[in-house]
């Protein structure tokens, strides 16, 4: 039987290995001169030391010729790059690109690969993800140099997702909010309190999760979002309301852990949001708990999700242009497409 890889392998370029307290490569044959004669590379103790080994000595994917070793610069160059958790997403695509089109030359590749690959994957949305980022890969080829056009950009029509469109009802998040806690902190208490806020302000999960007592200002809760941070760097003044006040009143008292900056906290005081993961697993387990309570012992009889509050306050704001502002968007195409789920009440003509 293959044995089973290591956990804190996944992620790390192919070849990579981290075990015995240090990161190594494993040299493919023929390329054992550049590497001091060894068959396995001791690249460093830590990753930083090992991705600058690398990038020291790794001369021929500077050069690639094949979508293995394009993908391999790629997850050295551009990944690292981007907001840690597009970099955990990104990182899951690179081992089916590798093994459906690794071996293949840089313009081998046709439009009828890409149709053939997502039929015959059985998850259609994460096969066209790996394509988004093949084709990024595909689109730095042509910046670096390695190849004069993009084999298939503009060639490919991939069937687009439909936008989601369930709208949560106020008599929904009043059932969620009727729950009974069985505890005086966290918990229940927290999730209903974050459902509150959410629904006032709109914020992402990763937004809302990093919110700390210092961001609770005179004239408002101040947000930057993470998302948008790099790009437009636009931040926001949520200005007070009494139910905001409330809201975020009850989030401080249901934390397990008082002396702590963060808004929501697990119980030891840490945020729930993992920088280094891009991943909020706790919270997750933590929501994941809420929802099956709410399904056991309320009437609400269809899920949803976190990212569905986000398109309740959008929908429930005073008008479109209210609802791009508070979704942090750069303009109201996406507010309108994929946020503001709520039927429009429209007068009939006279």
């Amino acid at each position: 039987m293959p044995r089973a890889r290591n956990k804190e392998n996944q992620g790390l370029p192919r070849r990579w290995r981290h075990t015995h307290g240090g990161y190594y490569y494993q040299v493919p044959p023929g390329h054992e001169g550049a590497w001091d004669g060894k068959k396995t590379f001791r690249l460093g103790r830590t990753l930083s030391e090992a991705y600058t080994e690398w990038a020291n000595r790794i001369k021929y994917i500077d050069d690639a010729k094949t979508i293995g070793q394009l993908m391999e610069r790629y997850a050295l160059q551009v990944i690292p790059e981007k907001k840690i958790t597009t970099q955990t997403h990104n990182k899951t695509t690179l081992k089916p690109i590798q093994a459906a089109f690794g071996a293949m030359g840089l313009l081998d590749i046709k439009p009828r690969h890409i149709y053939q690959f997502i039929d015959r994957s059985e998850a259609k949305t994460a096969a066209r993800r790996q394509m988004e980022v093949l084709s990024h890969a595909l689109t730095k080829a042509v910046e670096w140099g390695l190849i004069d056009r993009h084999p298939f950009k503009g060639e490919v029509r991939l069937k687009g997702e439909k936008a989601r469109t369930r709208y949560v009802e106020d008599w929904e998040i009043l059932e969620c909010l009727s729950l009974d806690s069985k505890r005086k902190v966290g918990s229940i208490l927290a999730v209903q309190a974050y459902i509150r806020i959410a629904l006032l302000t709109g914020m992402r999960r990763g937004d809302l999760l990093r919110l700390t007592v210092a961001d609770l200002k005179e004239n408002g809760v101040h947000v930057t979002p993470r998302k948008t941070q790099d790009s437009t760097g636009k931040s926001l003044i949520i200005e007070w309301s009494d139910e905001l006040r409330s809201a975020i009143g009850s989030a401080l008292e249901a934390r397990p852990v008082k002396l702590t900056p963060y808004i929501f906290c697990n119980r030891n005081g840490e945020c729930y949001f993992d920088e280094r993961s891009g991943r909020a697993g706790g919270w997750e387990s933590l929501w994941r708990g809420f929802t099956e309570r709410v399904m056991k012992e309320t009437g609400v009889v269809e899920k949803f999700t976190e990212h569905d509050l986000r398109a309740k306050c959008a929908s429930d704001a005073s008008s479109l242009e209210h609802a791009r502002i508070l979704l942090s968007h750069a303009n109201v195409h996406i507010t309108e497409r994929v946020y503001r789920r709520k039927p429009e009440l429209v007068r009939p003509v006279r």
